[in-house]
Formats: structure tokens, C-alpha cells, sequence
């Protein structure tokens, strides 16, 4: 017998969309019309390098992790998202491409919506406008601080952020991560991370079993991690508070040049 379906996430778990819904109603209803609740499972491929992004997600419940892919197959993750943003940036910065691909690192559900209905709100929205690209800033700094990090911090720290991000994105202290993939992910090798993960273990930060890490005591997590996740969460806080700031402007616009400073 079938297990059955996970319940539906309501739209709101996504911070970007409970966002939107607060500052403009008006394109909130245009976009909740268009949205399409869908599950999307572990080690599902939403983006393959250079394809076509014809739908963007708003995850609700499931973490996507992004990852940019070598010629020999290697792979290292540079950003994850889950209910602080979306996947799809290439469409809102006017690029159709990236050489990158996005893969379900934590089962769950997402906002689904077709890339030319949210280029089409894009050209109208103004709190939608605000919203996507501040997160598409917050997204930036992610990448930047990860390869600041993957450079000079030592793979227990670089352990702690991941965990943290994926803490702040989820909806649960329990982290589906094997060994094998958090390895892919950092890009280290498998004992390195077996290692730095039974030390934290032992020091009771987390538990381990069977690619299901346990969050136990999140201030140990954190006091263990390097400056990088504080980094990234500060100044996430602070574009989502320029966002709501800006989108109470009716006039702030791209399509007005003012705010561009063209006169």
C-alpha cells in the first residue's frame, strides 16, 4: 500500500510570498492564481547547467541546494534555499541560463510558478520588484561568504554553517545529510567530514544515524561555526527589511528612472 502524501504546505511558509501578502495584496491574488502547489522529492533535479528555467519555485517545506558542476563530474554547493527565497534568479536578473544545477537536498513542497508569469509581474509589481531583488542581493552575499568560507575555515566549520542555513530554510531540527552527500556538498573528502561529524556528536551537538542529523543544542552549533553564517543571516535580515521598507513607496518602481537617479 502507497504511503500517503505529505500534507500541502500553505504558501505563506515561504518568507518572500508571507512577505508579499502583507505589503501588496493586490499581487499577492495575481500571483496565488497563478501558483501551483507541488512535492518535489529527495535528489530530484529542478535545474540542469545551461537548460532552460521555465518555472521557479518558492519552497515551503523543502530545501534546495545549488551547485555549480565540473567536467569530471565533481560538484560543490555555492547556495541553498528553502523558505527565505526562491529558486529561478537567472529569470529575474533577465538571464535564461546559468551554469548551474539545483537539486532537492530536503524532500518536501514548493510554490511553483512559470517563469513568463513572473517576468510579466516583474514588469508591474512593485513590492514583487523589491522583494526578488533584495533576495537576489541576500543571495549573492550567501555565495560570496561561501567560497570566503570553503577557502579559510576548517571543514567542522564549514559543517556548522551548512547545518544553521539549513536550520534557518527547514522546518525541523532533524537535517536529512549523508556523509557522502555533505562531502559532495563542501567539496572534501568523506573522512574529513565522518570525523568533524562524530567530534560534534560527541560533544553532544548533534546525533547522527543513518543520514538523519539531529540538531541537539543549536547554541553549541553556533558558538563552533566561523563568522561566515552570521554573516549571511545579518544581512539577510537587513535586505528583508529594506525590501518592506522600499515596497511602501507606491512610486518605487523600475519603471519609474527616478529611483535610479535619471532625471
Amino acid at each position: 500500500m502507497p504511503h500517503p502524501a505529505p500534507l500541502v504546505g500553505s504558501p505563506r511558509q515561504n518568507k518572500l510570498l508571507s512577505a508579499l501578502s502583507a505589503l501588496s495584496p493586490i499581487e499577492w491574488q495575481r500571483l496565488q492564481r497563478a501558483i501551483k502547489p507541488v512535492f518535489i522529492p529527495l535528489g530530484q533535479v529542478l535545474y540542469e547547467p545551461n537548460g532552460q528555467r521555465e518555472h521557479v519555485y518558492f519552497p515551503t517545506t523543502s530545501i534546495i541546494s545549488l551547485l555549480y558542476v565540473l567536467a569530471d563530474g565533481g560538484s560543490a554547493e555555492f547556495a541553498v534555499v528553502g523558505n527565505d527565497g526562491f529558486v529561478g534568479v537567472p529569470v529575474l536578473m533577465g538571464g535564461a541560463t546559468m551554469p548551474s544545477r539545483a537539486i532537492v537536498q530536503s524532500e518536501g513542497w514548493a510554490c511553483r510558478l512559470t517563469s513568463r508569469l513572473l517576468h510579466a509581474e516583474l514588469m508591474q509589481g512593485v513590492a514583487t520588484q523589491q522583494l526578488l531583488l533584495r533576495y537576489a542581493q541576500a543571495l549573492i552575499t550567501q555565495i560570496a561568504q561561501t567560497a570566503v568560507c570553503n577557502r579559510h575555515h576548517s571543514i567542522e566549520q564549514r559543517i556548522c554553517r551548512r547545518l544553521l542555513l539549513s536550520l534557518d530554510r527547514g522546518n525541523a531540527d532533524v537535517i536529512t545529510l549523508t556523509h557522502d552527500t555533505l562531502a559532495n556538498l563542501l567539496g572534501v573528502w568523506r573522512d574529513g567530514v565522518t570525523k568533524a561529524t562524530r567530534e560534534l556528536q560527541r560533544s553532544g551537538v548533534i546525533h547522527y544515524h543513518r543520514g538523519h542529523i539531529t540538531i541537539i543544542n543549536r547554541a553549541g552549533l553556533e558558538s563552533r561555526c566561523c563568522e561566515c553564517y552570521e554573516v549571511v543571516k545579518r544581512e539577510s535580515d537587513r535586505l528583508r527589511g529594506q525590501a518592506a521598507d522600499a515596497a511602501a513607496i507606491p512610486e518605487y518602481s523600475i519603471a519609474n528612472p527616478l529611483i535610479w537617479g535619471v532625471h
